[in-house]
C-alpha cells in the first residue's frame, strides 16, 4: 500500500494532519499540563540520541508513522553521520538509538554502529525483523551479535492475523523465522545480546497492560514457536501520519482523540521521552523526538535546530514542542520508545 503522504512535501502533509487533528477539537497540550499543575516539558540532559537514518523499507506497514517504504529515498550521508559520532564524542549520550524505516539498508548504519561502539555506547537498532532475511543482508546478523547491538524489532501481535493485518501479509511467518535465527545467535537468551518486542494495537485503541501482554508473548510465543525474549515494549499508536489517514477514513479521529485526551495520565506525562531524547533527522535537522520529526515540527525557542549548530553551541537544555499528537505519548500507562512509563 502507496500512502498518500509519501508523495507530498513534508510541510504539506503537516499541516493536513494537524488541520485533520484540529477537527477533533482537542485541547492544547500544554494547557492540559498547566491545568493539572505540571510545568511544561523541558530537556536538560540528553540520555538517548535517537537518530533515523532514513525512510528506505522492505515493508509498508499500515500504522507507520514514518511512512516508510521501498520508494523512499531520503537517506542519511556520511558527512552527517561523521557529525553523529561527534556529537557523541563531545557529550555524554549514553544511548545511540538507530531507526528508519529499515535503519539496516542505509549505508551509514554500519559506520554508527562501529563509531559509537568505538565510544563504548549502547547500540539499539529498531529492526522490522524480515530485513534479517533479504539476501543483501546474510551477515548483519553476525555482525550484530559480534557488537552486542541491542535488536528491539517490531511484532505488533502474537496472532499472525494481528501482526499481518498492520505489517503485509506473510510477516508474521517471516517474523518467526527471522525471531529464531535471532535466538540460535544467543539474542534474548540473556548472556547479553538483548531483544526486546514491540506491541502495538492492531485497532484504534490503547495498548492493554505491558506486564499482562509480556506474560502472553512469551507464553505463546514460547509454547508455538520455541522463541525467547528479553522485554517487551507497549506503544500506543501516534495519531499521525498512515494511522491518521486510517483514523480518518474510517471515521474515528474524533473518538481516538477524545480517549487520548481523556485518558491523559500525569505521572505518563512527568516521564515522557522527549524530557531525555534528542532525535536526529536524516539531513541533521534535530527535534524533540520522533513523532514531531515526521511531523515536520524540529526543536523550537531558540535552540540549535541541527547537528551543525548544537556542535557550535554545545547546549543540550530547550523547551519541547509539542501539538495534539502528544496525548499519546501520556494516556493510559503513558507509552515511549522504551514502552510504558507508569
Amino acid at each position: 500500500m502507496r500512502s498518500l503522504q509519501a508523495t507530498r512535501h513534508p510541510l504539506a502533509a503537516t499541516d493536513e494532519q494537524n488541520q485533520t487533528l484540529a477537527r477533533a477539537g482537542a485541547p492544547q497540550f500544554d494547557d492540559v499540563l498547566v491545568r493539572h499543575g505540571l510545568p511544561l516539558l523541558e530537556t536538560v540532559r540528553i540520555d538517548v540520541l535517537q537518530v533515523n537514518i532514513g525512510k528506505l523499507c522492505n515493508q509498508t506497514c499500515a500504522h507507520c508513522h514514518v511512512d516508510a517504504g521501498p520508494d523512499r529515498r531520503e537517506a542519511m550521508s556520511r558527512e552527517t553521520a561523521g557529525k553523529v559520532i561527534e556529537l557523541l564524542r563531545r557529550h555524554d549520550i549514553g544511548t545511540l538509538d538507530i531507526t528508519g524505516g529499515a535503519p539496516e539498508l542505509n549505508p551509514q548504519f554500519r559506520f554508527l554502529v562501529d563509531e559509537a561502539a568505538k565510544l563504548d555506547r549502547r547500540i539499539i537498532d529498531r529492526c522490522n525483523l524480515t530485513v534479517l532475511m533479504l539476501p543483501g543482508q546474510a551477515d548483519l546478523l553476525p555482525y550484530l551479535a559480534e557488537r552486542k547491538v541491542e535488536v528491539t524489532a517490531s511484532l505488533p501481535s502474537f496472532r499472525p492475523a494481528g501482526t499481518d493485518a498492520q505489517r503485509g501479509d506473510g510477516v508474521f511467518q517471516k517474523s518467526v523465522v527471522a525471531l529464531k535465527m535471532l535466538n540460535e545467535v544467543g539474542y534474548g537468551k540473556g548472556i547479553g545480546l538483548v531483544l526486546n518486542l514491540v506491541h502495538n494495537p492492531v485497532g484504534a485503541f490503547l495498548p492493554g497492560n505491558q506486564a499482562s501482554l509480556e506474560r502472553d508473548y512469551r507464553r505463546e510465543l514460547s509454547s508455538r514457536y520455541g522463541i525467547v525474549f528479553d522485554r517487551l515494549h507497549a506503544i500506543t499508536n501516534m495519531p499521525i501520519s498512515r494511522f491518521l489517514e486510517f483514523l480518518d477514513r474510517s471515521g474515528n479521529t474524533q473518538s481516538y482523540m477524545d480517549l487520548l485526551v481523556r485518558s491523559f495520565n500525569p505521572v505518563a506525562a512527568v516521564g515522557v521521552m522527549c524530557r531525555t531524547y534528542l532525535s536526529v533527522g536524516w539531513d541533521g535537522t534535530l527535534y524533540d523526538c520522533d513523532f514531531n520529526q515526521m511531523l515536520a515540527l524540529p526543536v523550537g525557542s531558540g535552540a540549535p535546530g541541527t547537528l551543525d549548530g548544537l556542535l557550535a553551541s554545545g547546549s543540550l537544555a530547550r523547551r519541547v514542542r509539542t501539538g495534539l499528537h502528544c496525548f499519546g505519548c501520556t494516556a493510559g500507562a503513558g507509552s515511549s520508545c522504551g514502552g510504558a512509563l507508569g
